[in-house]
């Protein structure tokens, strides 16, 4: 099935700023995250696809690939860059014009016949969002290649490393046919340059062993869903000596139950009385610093955002402490009795002029002359 077109899934234009990205992704990773969909298999999907999208279009080079080749530019099967904790970058056609792209990362590649470098690796890290507001430290595990200490990253048992006879240490081999001439990998040493008789024991001369190592990531204050952490040196080793890639640690913030954030500011519904919005009342809201009171002004409607100031985020790249927004969401009673359904109806009885209810007159005014207006 054909891929669909990133922009189209995001739901941004092409000349789309990476503000704007951003806040399009968040949006997406809140409506479709599978921990608030867990009754609809489609959600972890469109989920997956958004982060997709936001990958290539939220890095300046692969978004750049994207738009002049399309899924080609990115996709690792056509020698695109890649995801996840996969290594290789873009293929040949592409690897030269752009390098080390991120998740998908370094392309491995050195000097001809030399050094290539490791591959950058991407890990997706959950936060809870008081770990995100207030940073915090936490260890994650990654699976990665690592150098094989048993031949120190040769890949020969006794240490022994030749120039390889097929394309005398070059890498590559260049074919010739008339005017056209083909340069590709060199068939004997995969690009290495180098022939080991002896291969290692341990790594059968790879040069490097799968592992898992653990890592302590420190979360600066103020981060949200999208950032990346970027861990120098922690990605995949490099092969024949070559330098170790990159680890980036993709942030997602996990849906919270009371606050949603947008930016600097969060928003949360406070449940407020009939009684405390008509007569007026104070009552107790948490905040991410704790505790505070919120005085609800008499005849407050449902809907009136109540502003916080200084309760929300500090941005991770600066800038003034966002806000708190309370929306005021009115709780209708449940469980009267008789007795107190007597009350309100009296209550009703007593109420009915325009006087006290004039968004109810002004909307039926409104509707009257909109049937108006429609006669013939």
């Amino acid at each position: 099935m054909a891929k669909r077109d990133y922009y189209e899934i995001l739901g941004v234009e092409r000349g789309a700023d990476e503000k704007d990205i951003k806040k399009a992704y968040r949006r997406l990773a809140m409506k479709y995250h599978p921990d608030r969909n867990s009754d609809d298999p489609e959600a972890e999907d469109k989920f997956k696809e958004a982060t997709e999208a936001y990958e290539v279009l939220a890095d300046e080079e692969k978004r750049e690939a994207y738009d002049r080749f399309g899924h080609a530019g990115v996709d690792p099967q056509m020698g695109g860059g890649g995801g996840g904790f996969s290594g290789g970058g873009f293929g040949d056609v592409f690897g030269d014009m752009f390098g080390d792209i991120f998740s998908g990362g370094g392309s491995g590649r050195g000097g001809r016949g030399g050094a290539q470098r490791g591959s950058d690796l991407r890990y997706q890290l959950d936060l809870d969002l008081e770990d995100a507001v207030k940073g915090s430290s936490v260890k994650i595990k990654v699976p990665t290649l690592e150098e094989c200490h048993h031949c120190n990253g040769s890949g020969s048992e006794d240490g022994k490393v030749e120039t390889c006879g097929t394309c005398n240490g070059m890498g590559q081999v260049r074919m010739q046919q008339g005017f056209f001439a083909i340069q590709q990998t060199c068939p004997t040493c995969h690009g290495a340059g180098k022939s080991i008789r002896n291969p290692c024991k341990k790594c059968h001369g790879e040069g490097r062993v799968q592992n898992t190592k653990t890592l302590e990531v420190k979360i600066p204050a103020g981060v949200d869903t999208g950032d990346r952490i970027r861990l120098s040196g922690e990605g995949e080793a490099g092969r024949m000596g070559g330098p170790t890639g990159d680890l980036y640690v993709q942030v997602n913030v996990r849906p919270h139950p009371i606050f949603e954030r947008d930016g600097a500011n969060l928003y949360c519904e406070v449940p407020v009385s009939f009684v405390d919005a008509t007569l007026g009342g104070e009552l107790e809201v948490p905040t991410l610093q704790g505790r505070v009171k919120l005085k609800i002004p008499a005849e407050t409607q449902t809907g009136k955002l109540f502003r916080l100031r200084g309760k929300g985020v500090k941005p991770v790249r600066g800038g003034a402490q966002g806000d708190l927004l309370c929306r005021v969401v009115l709780e209708t009673p449940v469980n009267l009795s008789e007795a107190q359904k007597d009350i309100l109806r009296q209550f009703h009885e007593d109420t009915r002029a325009d006087k006290h209810s004039p968004k109810k007159s002004s909307w039926f005014d409104g509707v009257k002359k909109f049937f108006e207006d429609m006669k013939p």
